[in-house]
């Protein structure tokens, strides 16, 4: 299969279509093996679509509570992930405009590695969730859902965009097993997020990018991976009261500096960045103030993580906007940066970040540019 094809293939990238961006649990399109509670002839059929099985290896006999926290959000990412996926197949089954291709063998390519990476997808929240309930504690089930790409190629960039963070996300949870002591979860995780890695070369090849991004990719931390769900969950749909979680929420902050993908250049720059702290803890004090001892703290690769000031401060009511310097050069910021609005300058580890942020992630992927392959 020539891989950049398939983008080339698509017409109507300017589209405004409606783009089916409500999914609920239930997509009566795609969702025929009763996910997230399949019968045992239906899970088969999972298997099948998968190309794979789960894993039969003895459960471990003991989780720390923060172990099974990391599970609960795996459960409800990979559900996240589950409605995305059939919204998208939907879409492109349907012809849905902005989601059309000329070239029809093109779009059963396309299609193909779709359904297999739903079906892999199923399997992850299955399996977090058949350990939830060994140790019976709270299962999440699925909510409703929001999506903002009208085209095809903005569904794989957003696709490229959430495995980037899930791939930072999952180092954290085996980071906390580790830590823990809980080594029986490690194995089934490593190999989950060696198949989000596989799924993320594709979407980079896919959109011109090289398929490896960084030496060692950019870790992230399980309180702003919950965060940044939260952007495509439709507000009190959950089954499920969001504190039976044991994360924190915080506001988006949004980049918004870049392209429409929240690609920038490969050079030290500052970037413009805004998000809302009405009723967050602990911003009342610098409301209407200069950004005095306020910091924008980068995550990027495996650097321990890195402040700057922030400047150029302007407030609308409760809502900041301000620069921040980008220092691409010095920590060669290559691929996915993550970025938070902090209180403190000076961290020791990731897991420091949270305990002194207000406003996170901010996602921002330097522009990594090159020709086209087209296969052997």
């Amino acid at each position: 299969m020539h891989l950049p094809a398939v983008l080339s293939a698509v017409t109507a990238f300017g589209s405004l279509a409606a783009a089916v961006p409500l999914v609920g649990s239930r997509d009566s399109h795609l969702n025929t093996n009763d996910f997230p509670n399949p019968t045992t002839e239906q899970l088969q059929a999972i298997f099948k679509d998968a190309d794979g099985k789960l894993g039969n290896a003895p459960p471990p006999t003991k989780l720390e509570p923060g172990t099974l926290t990391a599970l609960q959000f795996i459960a409800f990412n990979e559900q996240f992930e589950v409605a995305f996926f059939s919204s998208f197949i939907h879409n492109v089954t349907n012809q849905v405009a902005g989601f059309e291709f000329e070239n029809q063998k093109k779009k059963e390519e396309l299609l193909d590695i779709l359904k297999t990476v739903l079906a892999q997808e199923k399997l992850h929240a299955i399996n977090a969730a058949n350990t939830l309930k060994r140790f019976e504690t709270f299962v999440p089930q699925p909510c409703q859902y929001r999506f903002p790409s009208t085209t095809t190629k903005q569904a794989i960039q957003l696709a490229e965009k959430f495995t980037a963070l899930v791939l930072g996300t999952l180092q954290d949870v085996t980071f906390l097993a580790a830590k823990n002591g809980d080594a029986g979860t490690v194995r089934g995780v490593a190999s989950s997020l060696g198949q989000e890695g596989e799924q993320e070369g594709f979407y980079r090849i896919l959109l011109s990018k090289k398929p490896s991004e960084k030496p060692f990719l950019t870790t992230n931390v399980l309180p702003f991976a919950f965060s940044a769900v939260q952007q495509f969950v439709v507000p009190g749909s959950c089954p499920f009261p969001l504190e039976n979680i044991k994360l924190p929420i915080f506001p988006v902050l949004d980049v918004l500096t870049g392209t429409g993908e929240s690609a920038v250049d490969s050079r030290d720059q500052y970037l413009t960045f805004q998000t809302d702290l009405a009723g967050i803890e602990g911003a009342q004090k610098y409301y209407n103030g200069n950004g005095q001892g306020l910091y924008i703290t980068y995550f990027s690769g495996q650097l321990v993580p890195f402040s700057v000031p922030i400047q150029n401060v302007k407030w609308t009511g409760q809502t900041i906007k301000f620069d921040a310097l980008l220092p691409y050069v010095e920590n060669q910021m290559d691929g996915l940066s993550i970025a938070s609005l902090t209180t403190n300058n000076t961290f020791a580890a990731p897991g420091d970040v949270p305990n002194f942020t207000l406003a996170a992630p901010g996602l921002i992927q330097v522009a990594d540019r090159t020709k086209a392959w087209d296969g052997v």
